[in-house]
């Protein structure tokens, strides 16, 4: 069987690899000129420093069996996220912790008053939190909204938080303990040589040929037994019933002779500083020695049609375009979607890994069966 995938990122990559691997021809395409997707990953000529091509990735994941896998094609060194952010003039760390805490309040607090001190804070009225401004005071309270969440998510979103829903917020926890290590998952790591190697790693395969460069175009399509689709849902057909919001990011780029901030990321909540962080890539790699260092200011907008989307805002028009473009796609044969862009989800790099050999095994499954293969193996919605 002949199989076209659309994408080189981690979803093409985990699919292609697992269809050539059960003895099928594999063709993916790419219309960028690398493969790895958003996690691309590059030496700066200047610096040498292995720099995150479009904005940090760092894995983390509970999955044994994915961490397994991305062992399997490149060396994992440690690496744990410890994230600062400035605000009202002073360095903070988060996620709020208790060091957070006692800074911020001028106070000595143990684990079991700091827990109380903050239900003190927290606004009980609000029963059942819908918006991201409710859930952080109910959660946190007016202060420790307004200097840590308020101005960040204004700028990551361009909305006020009160239009966004509750659910973007339950992802960032409040620690009352000293760990500022912002993940809590079992594994955590990056890869030694760049997420571009293990990539190319994955698709080193006599059954895989990878186009870069190439746009896909929807003709294509019947030149092949089934289609994996990891690009825009509604690019695929045409924006023909509008464009799906995403946020994009722009960075500006600059250099420093040694170390500029000590940390890989530094956040800016306040909404009078244009850009959200600034990310210093040489700290990403703790294992190498760099004298020069390469920055990136992060500045994030409305995607445009001509723009690389990064986070889908999945607000409320949203959503029902997207399952306006659900039913259409569940109307056409040959096609699954898959990865992040392809579903409309925000999709961590481990949960994408996770869904991309379940969607392989599944369609294996099903072509085993002599059933017809499904638009989606996971819930868009």
């Amino acid at each position: 069987m002949k199989y076209l995938l659309v994408g080189a990122g981690l979803s093409g990559a985990v699919i292609g690899r697992r269809l050539a691997e059960a003895g099928h021809t594999v063709t993916i395409v790419d219309a960028r000129d690398h493969v790895a997707g958003n996690c691309h990953t590059g030496r700066d000529p200047e610096t040498g420093v292995m720099v995150h091509v479009y904005g940090p990735h760092i894995f983390h994941t509970d999955d044994a069996e994915v961490w397994d896998y991305v062992n399997r094609f490149q060396a994992f060194r440690p690496y744990k996220n410890r994230v600062k952010t400035t605000s009202r003039g002073e360095v903070f760390s988060l996620p709020v912790n208790l060091h957070t805490i006692n800074q911020f309040y001028r106070k000595t607090l143990r684990p079991d008053e700091a827990r109380d001190f903050i239900a003190e804070q927290a606004d009980t009225t609000i029963e059942e939190p819908q918006t991201f401004e409710e859930q952080a005071l109910r959660f946190v309270g007016p202060d420790l909204y307004e200097a840590f969440f308020k101005g960040y998510t204004q700028k990551q979103w361009g909305c006020h938080p009160s239009e966004l829903p509750a659910s973007i917020l339950k992802r960032l926890p409040v620690r009352f303990n000293y760990d500022d290590n912002y993940f809590f998952h079992k594994f955590q790591g990056m890869p030694e040589n760049g997420y571009t190697e293990m990539v190319a790693a994955i698709l080193d395969h006599p059954g895989i040929t990878v186009h870069l460069g190439t746009t896909f175009t929807r003709d294509q399509a019947g030149e092949y037994d089934h289609v994996f689709y990891s690009g825009p849902l509604d690019g695929y057909f045409d924006f023909e019933l509008g464009r799906l919001g995403y946020r994009t990011l722009d960075f500006e780029r600059f250099t420093y002779e040694g170390d500029y901030q000590g940390c890989a990321v530094m956040n800016y909540g306040e909404v009078g500083v244009p850009y959200t962080r600034i990310t210093e890539h040489k700290h990403f790699s703790p294992w190498e020695e760099h004298e020069g260092s390469v920055l990136y200011r992060e500045f994030s907008r409305a995607c445009g049609p001509d723009d690389i989307p990064y986070y889908p805002i999945r607000q409320v028009d949203e959503k029902a375009m997207l399952a306006d473009y659900v039913a259409l796609a569940e109307k056409t044969a040959g096609v699954t979607f898959v990865g992040r862009l392809g579903t409309y989800r925000y999709l961590d790099m481990d949960v994408t890994i996770r869904e991309a050999m379940d969607t392989a095994e599944a369609f294996l499954a099903d072509v085993a069966a002599e059933q017809q293969p499904r638009s989606f193996y996971t819930t868009p919605l």
